[in-house]
């Protein structure tokens, strides 16, 4: 089930939001490409980490 307008899952509750919305776009997108929903919350909250932490180093 793709996540929208505040929706979220409920693993990402007391994520900050900017990695919460980062999460629920890499997560709607591997549901768009077939992905399990656990996988999804699961590797969209990484990757949004991720992402963050590597566009902190950058700066």
């Amino acid at each position: 089930m793709p996540w929208y307008n505040g929706d979220y899952p409920p693993s990402y509750k007391n994520q900050p939001k900017k990695i919460r919305e980062k999460a629920v776009e890499i997560a709607n997108a591997l549901l768009l490409d077939g992905a399990e929903e656990g996988v999804a919350i699961a590797t969209g909250l990484k990757n949004a980490r991720e992402f963050f932490k590597h566009k902190k180093s950058e700066q």
